[in-house]
């Protein structure tokens, strides 16, 4: 089944299928990523990643996939806390590796790899790893099932993930102003440091199409997840949801 959010592209329907225009964006953005992420967000999304590992420590995890890595801030956060054998950001896009690789050598943390990759099609066994995080990538899947289906097939039995997204908030004033800063501030800004206006106009628009809340857990219960959960943080701009197979 195809969703909404599987039609928004960075770049618009002519010019190629979304997974490559998703990578080719990216690499576009990838050395100004990292400063208009907490630019842009008020460094916010550094206590969210942090929020969403820690939920993952009861797990004592040897193998912690960061999928949708970027520059490897979440793979970072999952090292640093959860102090696992072993933690695999895989990306598609080589320009956001490669920055990310860096940070991994100026923090010395070897146990980190950063892995070209698409998440939809992964190199891994079944059962392979003991959890898994997304921050701010799920709703750039080509296919968001295939996406999932393809996490949970990695995952081992009493596993779980933890995926950040971006949310609009449901009640005024928060849903006018987060609108508005989606429209108006975020492209301007992001078109001004990033050099890719489009890539900050994506952006909302992925936001507004993906199936938020209930509707995304329904979607990951289908594909077999259970004990799933969805939290509202930072008064709704953002959501983080559990799942466990």
């Amino acid at each position: 089944m195809s969703h909404k959010h599987d039609t928004v592209t960075p770049y618009g329907q002519q010019a190629g299928e979304k997974k490559k225009q998703v990578a080719q964006m990216f690499d576009a953005i990838s050395r100004r990523y990292d400063f208009l992420n907490h630019f842009l967000s008020g460094g916010i999304d550094i206590l969210w990643r942090r929020r969403a590992v820690r939920m993952l420590r009861p797990l004592r995890p040897r193998i912690v996939i960061d999928l949708a890595t970027g520059t490897g801030d979440f793979a970072i956060e999952a090292a640093r806390i959860l102090k696992p054998e072993r933690v695999i950001g895989v990306d598609i896009s080589s320009g956001m590796l490669e920055v990310g690789r860096e940070k991994m050598r100026k923090r010395k943390l070897t146990q980190v790899e950063m892995v070209l990759g698409d998440s939809e099609n992964m190199p891994y066994p079944d059962n392979f790893c003991d959890a898994i995080t997304v921050g701010f990538g799920v709703r750039n899947f080509e296919n968001l099932e295939k996406g999932l289906a393809e996490m949970y097939r990695i995952l081992r039995p009493g596993g779980a993930v933890v995926i950040l997204e971006p949310a609009v908030p449901a009640a005024f004033p928060m849903r006018q102003l987060v609108q508005f800063y989606y429209k108006t501030l975020l492209p301007f800004f992001g078109g001004l440091f990033s050099r890719d206006p489009r890539a900050y106009q994506y952006l909302p628009n992925s936001v507004q199409a993906f199936p938020h809340g209930p509707a995304f857990l329904t979607i990951c219960q289908r594909i077999g997840y259970k004990n799933t959960q969805f939290k509202s943080l930072s008064l709704g701009i953002c959501a983080l949801y559990w799942l466990e197979k």
